[in-house]
């Protein structure tokens, strides 16, 4: 099972990605263990200066914008 972060404020933009990879697991049929983390000291702790970031298995994978569903199917079958 994969851990997922989606990192962000609660933006807009960081609500689509959560909501997109949900999305895309539930589709796929695999099961994610998805967080959101919304603490600037967390998310500054990845490394991550602008939001939405994501992080899969504790390694960032994505920082800024909503990522594409074809980008989250990669991540997901990786």
């Amino acid at each position: 099972m994969k851990n997922i972060k989606v990192l962000g404020t609660g933006c807009a933009n960081c609500k689509r990605t959560l909501a997109l990879i949900e999305e895309t697991a539930k589709a796929k049929g695999i099961d994610i263990e998805l967080d959101k983390v919304e603490d600037i000291g967390a998310i500054m702790g990845y490394g991550v200066m602008s939001t939405p970031g994501v992080v899969i298995d504790g390694t960032v994978v994505h920082a800024g914008g909503v990522p594409d569903r074809k980008k989250i199917e990669d991540w997901l079958s990786a």
